[in-house]
This record gives structure tokens, C-alpha cells and sequence, in this order.
């Protein structure tokens, strides 16, 4: 039986499968667990997109961890690339290993403000694991200790990432047809 995602025009193809992503989630939980073995970990994602990812991947980690969120709002290049935090972290992180897990890492100018943000709450020390990391685009340099998958420079939708509100719940990435995201 064909999903109902595959069926859909505006999904160009697919570009990491279900099963591709359920590997290296594992294969990023596992190298987490032996390098956190014993530490007081923290797993912080950015609200929405990057639940998913989360989801899986503190179920792949054996070492005792808690999780957090936070929510922020960009503002394009014309407004200086400005970001908010409109949902910060419940707990604090001072002296907590503190691992940043992204879906996807594009410009870099998001997270690099949420990772100077972090830092000035002193954490033991701050990482940074992302699913997807499309460095083609990326205007500031990141330090990214795990990486599942580098992408290239097209629209991106499923497991969390989205156009619109939709499409997060495909449980492979996908690219979208460019009349889509476009137009």
C-alpha cells in the first residue's frame, strides 16, 4: 500500500527515508550516551520542528537526561535577522551538560543566538546535535559535535519539518516541488 505522502504532487521525492533516519538517530543516541555517561545532561530543542528528532532521539540515549523547549521567533534579513525567545527554558542549566538538538541547521544565525544566550547562563558545557545540516547556506561558523545527514540547498519537509503547518508528521525528509514553496 502506497502512504498517502508519496501520493502527493507537491512532494518532489524523497531524500532520506524512514529507515536511513531511524539508523543514524540510533547510531547519534548511542555516540551521546558513551561521551554523557555518567554527566547531568540537558536536551533543549526550539519548538516546533525540532520535537520529533528529540522524540527519538533521548529514547536512543542510555544515560540518565532530562528535556527542555524553547520557542523563538525569526525576523527575516531585512530586519536584521532579529530573533526572540517567546518560550524559554523551565529549568535552569548552570553547571548542566547541555545538549542542543536542531532538526535542521540552515544560516546558523538562529541558533547562534540561542547558543550565545545558553552560554551566558554558564552551563558545564554546551553541544550541538542536529538531524539535518544544509552548510551550503550557512552565514556563521557553528561548532557541531553530532550530525546526522548534510542536505542540499532545497526545500525540506517531514519528521518535523514543515511549510505552512504541514507535512511534519512524514516520516522521512522529503523535498518539496519547487512551485510549492516558490510560488
Amino acid at each position: 500500500m502506497m502512504r498517502a505522502h508519496l501520493a502527493d504532487s507537491r512532494i518532489d521525492r524523497i531524500l532520506i527515508s524512514e529507515e536511513q533516519i531511524a539508523a543514524r538517530v540510533t547510531e547519534l543516541g548511542h555516540r551521546i550516551s558513551c561521551d554523557y555517561a555518567a554527566r547531568d545532561l540537558v536536551l533543549i530543542t526550539v519548538l516546533k520542528g525540532g520535537t520529533i528528532f528529540l522524540a527519538d532521539l533521548c529514547r536512543r540515549i542510555d544515560t540518565v537526561h532530562s528535556i527542555d523547549f524553547m520557542a523563538v521567533s525569526s525576523y527575516g534579513p531585512g530586519a536584521g535577522g532579529a530573533v526572540a525567545i517567546t518560550k524559554d527554558l523551565d529549568d535552569a542549566i548552570e553547571d548542566r551538560d547541555v545538549l542542543m538538538v536542531e532538526d535542521i541547521i540552515d544560516t546558523g544565525l538562529t541558533l547562534n543566538y540561542l547558543l550565545k544566550v545558553l552560554r551566558q547562563r554558564r552551563p558545564a558545557s554546551l553541544a550541538v546535535c542536529t538531524l539535518l545540516d544544509k552548510d551550503v547556506r550557512r552565514l556563521v561558523d557553528l561548532p557541531i559535535e553530532y550530525r546526522g545527514f548534510e542536505v542540499p540547498d532545497r526545500f525540506l519537509v517531514g519528521y518535523g519539518l514543515d511549510l505552512d503547518g504541514i507535512w511534519r508528521n512524514l516520516p522521512s525528509v522529503a523535498t518539496l516541488r519547487e512551485e510549492v514553496w516558490d510560488g
